[in-house]
């Protein structure tokens, strides 16, 4: 992608990018999360359109996540109601799959859980805009589809029932949130005629982030200079001492998120009474989820255990499907480690073996840089934490961490997905390859 003219500010770029959109596309819509981000780009969408005298409708998206702050849903009532005549409203209140980070006895939860209704957070907004399982129109919506599928099956949905064409979809995306969002934008190879911050999502279909360059100062300021309404949330986020960096608007139960839960207790009680029953582990997460005992900062051993033994009550205590994932994931660890081994500079491998691990050279490692020398090690250690030049080098400890931190795909050891996984992911696929 060639860069735009460095003398611009993020503001003429991104009048730029509509420009360009309008111009490429003929079917586009917004999506809306009720976030700083995605609010500024809503306005700055009608801004524009209104300021070229463009009337036709654009689409408004919502996903509705159940459990939010009243703030969140307030500010979305006031956005829809404010660009009623100019947008084709579309508020989505249905089950979809999403995954929770609060606790090792749900992986996922359900937003609008027909099967849960008794237990939801909140009432659902009675808006004729508003859509659930009763009046859903979406014939690409499959029942408790991951939710991020739901998105895309939007994209494609309303490609039909504009009539075909190509569709966009708009995304408050910033690429300065996070490594994972810059690499999601600079690394692309599906992106629209060279444009990187355009991707393919399905056939015809695709997402754009005008807003990628900028960066969260920007966002406040257009806020200020431009008299945008925004979401309360972020004045309550602010006067409680959250950097407006960390400020996140998304699901209480996300790994983004649930450092923050405990503020749910203090600016929504009421709201906070009903999240705590949601979803199990939602109130550990905001009492540790700081701390030690959600494996953040230095984990302490509890007395009388060694790392393996604790590693083997904490897999003890789990739901038989959860316990499974860890096992297979440990298991797996522990082959490698005795059979294979991983690759390290000469300097890491003498520090292992001054510290005393047991471990045989094993030939030299293709997958890494300059290849490096295999190590394999004679048992698993139960804790690695003297050997200060990595951290990338097996233990019990590392395992008991996984579990406490909840990482159920342990990343924290290296791992990706599992093959039962892959092909788990791989019929989700498709079944929905028709569908999106």
């Amino acid at each position: 992608m060639k860069n735009h003219n460095l003398n611009l500010n993020v503001y003429d770029a991104f009048q730029l990018r509509m420009d360009y959109i309008f111009q490429e596309f003929t079917n586009i819509y917004i999506a809306f999360s009720g976030g700083k981000d995605s609010g500024v780009l809503l306005h700055l969408v009608m801004d524009y359109m209104k300021r070229k005298g463009i009337n036709k409708k654009i689409g408004l998206f919502h996903q509705d996540m159940e459990a939010q702050y009243q703030l969140t849903t307030h500010y979305v009532t006031e956005m829809f109601e404010k660009f009623l005549s100019r947008v084709e409203p579309y508020w989505f209140c249905l089950p979809m799959q999403t995954r929770t980070a609060v606790g090792n006895y749900e992986m996922y939860w359900y937003p609008w859980d027909d099967e849960k209704k008794d237990i939801w957070v909140r009432s659902m907004p009675n808006l004729s805009y508003v859509y659930s399982l009763t009046n859903n129109p979406m014939t690409t919506y499959q029942y408790k589809m991951l939710y991020k599928e739901h998105a895309k099956a939007f994209g494609k949905w309303y490609k039909q029932i504009k009539g075909g064409g190509k569709t966009i979809g708009l995304i408050g995306l910033r690429a300065d949130e996070s490594l994972n969002r810059y690499s999601a934008i600079v690394n692309k190879k599906n992106d629209y005629k060279g444009k990187n911050w355009i991707t393919e999502s399905t056939e015809n279909v695709w997402t754009a982030s005008p807003l990628y360059d900028w960066q969260v100062e920007d966002i406040w300021i257009a806020n200020g200079l431009y008299g945008y309404a925004y979401n309360k949330l972020y004045d309550m986020f602010y006067l409680a001492g959250v950097g407006i960096s960390d400020m996140r608007v998304a699901s209480p139960f996300s790994d983004e998120a649930k450092h923050s839960l405990n503020l749910y207790r203090v600016i929504e009680p009421i709201t906070w009474t009903k999240i705590i029953g949601r979803v199990q582990g939602a109130n550990f997460a905001a009492i540790y989820g700081g701390t030690k005992a959600m494996g953040y900062r230095e984990i302490t051993l509890p007395e009388g255990h060694s790392w393996k033994s604790y590693t083997k009550f904490l897999l003890a205590t789990l739901p038989e499907e959860v316990r499974n994932n860890y096992v297979e994931k440990f298991k797996t660890s522990i082959k490698f480690w005795a059979r294979t081994g991983g690759g390290f500079a000469d300097e890491v491998i003498s520090e292992i073996e001054d510290c005393g691990y047991n471990i045989i050279r094993n030939g030299v490692s293709n997958y890494t840089k300059d290849q490096k020398t295999k190590i394999t090690f004679r048992g698993i250690p139960d804790d690695t934490d003297d050997v200060k030049s990595t951290i990338d080098i097996p233990s019990w400890k590392r395992m008991a961490f996984c579990i406490l931190k909840n990482d159920h795909n342990c990343k924290h050891m290296g791992f990706g997905l599992t093959k039962y996984q892959q092909e788990r992911k791989k019929a989700i696929v498709e079944k929905y390859k028709n569908t999106l």
